[in-house]
């Protein structure tokens, strides 16, 4: 087989109903183009294809994630390994070729053309059963909790217009009383006709606790408004609605979280990670899923780096020393470092010191639990790495 035919680059940009591939050779000539069912016979028909033109062929999408699962799957039965290209890097390199319509065939060869140019993307892993259980899990509970907000601040929104003295006595986010307190009674008039120890009673017999001071709360703010607002009854209804979806959204969250813990605690290494104060499991799961396969990382500074935790120079002229967010890193792992790090100093501890010993140095609060992260990441790494959970004692070595 001839140099050419060993230098063959596969560009795949991946969509939900279909993909469109392109194969280029080392000239950057185009040798294979097609649109491809997001089916698996057809992709195994158009892998056949391709691999007709040359025994080693490079593969590359643009998305990793749903759309592209199945293929990503086939690939790694065959054993053939995909690198990730970012769509804001084939945005980019785009304005470099000819032609301004956007297409998928034209995407697939800009693809295609930055792999044959770059080496230096990472290679897409086909997740193990039980890192993709929990990648799928994850993102539902992610789309839960965006689905939660929305309705929170959908209802504060709706309840400010016609009582907003109610709308201010609770923080809706996160009691559930005032939600349950909503489901039944949304104007002031309702309120003070039900009066306390009524009302008192109707919330206890839903399960609220301290239903008397909710009942208290909710009359003081009745009786702070004696007029009526225009709309006020439609108003009722629909924060009364609102208030039952969440509470119902609430209950579906339960359960996943459940699931999630279940899946992750099944996982080798699950107690190490959530040894680590600041990390439960849902915390600890979406660490699986954003960290990957973690023999990927030589070292901690490699974990580091993956979550955008290792400034990086950008100098310019005469100005050196400027040190920045790196532009290429896990937007995900990164919040799971730093959420995972703002928890730790809640309570008294290591990690509370290293946070304030660095405030005292004068850093900013983002700045000083960043640096926690940062060092929470070499830990984590340290602990995965020797296999043992986590002490606030340094490990105790043993003299030879």
């Amino acid at each position: 087989m001839n140099e050419q035919r060993d230098q063959l680059r596969a560009g795949i940009d991946a969509g939900k109903g279909h993909h469109w591939a392109v194969v280029v050779d080392k000239t950057g000539a185009t040798l294979w183009s097609k649109k491809i069912e997001n089916d698996e016979s057809a992709i195994l028909t158009a892998m056949g294809e391709i691999l007709k033109l040359a025994d080693e062929v490079a593969w590359a999408v643009d998305i990793s994630g749903t759309s592209s699962a199945l293929l990503l799957a086939l690939l790694a039965a065959h054993g053939r390994q995909a690198v990730y290209v970012p769509g804001r890097t084939v945005n980019r390199m785009a304005g470099a070729y000819r032609g301004e319509a956007k297409t998928d065939a034209r995407d697939a060869y800009v693809i295609a053309e930055t792999v044959r140019h770059r080496r230096d993307f990472a290679t897409i892993d086909a997740p193990a059963q039980l890192a993709a259980d929990l990648a799928l899990l994850t993102a539902h509970r992610s789309d839960l909790v965006a689905d939660r907000v929305r309705m929170i601040n959908r209802l504060r929104d709706v309840l400010t217009g016609v009582f907003p003295a109610l709308e201010r006595a609770f923080d809706y986010s996160a009691h559930k009383g005032a939600l349950v307190l909503l489901t039944g009674y949304q104007t002031p008039a309702a309120i003070r006709r039900r009066g306390r120890a009524r009302l008192t009673a109707w919330l206890a017999n839903r399960s609220v606790r301290g239903a008397d001071t909710v009942a208290g709360t909710a009359l003081e703010a009745a009786e702070a408004q004696q007029t009526a607002l225009p709309g006020e009854d439609a108003a009722g209804q629909t924060v009364a609605n609102l208030a039952g979806q969440i509470l119902a959204l609430d209950d579906r969250l339960k359960d996943i979280d459940r699931k999630i813990r279940d899946t992750f605690r099944a996982r080798p290494q699950a107690e190490i990670i959530e040894s680590l104060p600041g990390i439960g499991p849902i915390r600890g799961a979406e660490f699986v899923v954003a960290a990957g396969d973690l023999s990927a990382y030589t070292d901690a500074g490699h974990l580091a780096s993956a979550a955008g935790l290792v400034p990086v120079p950008r100098d310019s002229g005469r100005r050196t020393g400027n040190l920045h967010r790196p532009k290429r890193y896990s937007r995900r792992l990164r919040r799971v470092f730093y959420m995972s790090a703002q928890t730790s100093i809640i309570r008294e501890g290591p990690n509370r010191d290293f946070y304030l010993k660095k405030r005292g140095e004068g850093c900013k609060h983002v700045q000083a639990v960043i640096a926690l992260a940062r060092r929470r990441d070499s830990v984590l790494w340290a602990l995965l790495r020797d296999n043992r959970v986590f002490t606030s004692a340094p490990p105790v070595t043993l003299a030879t």
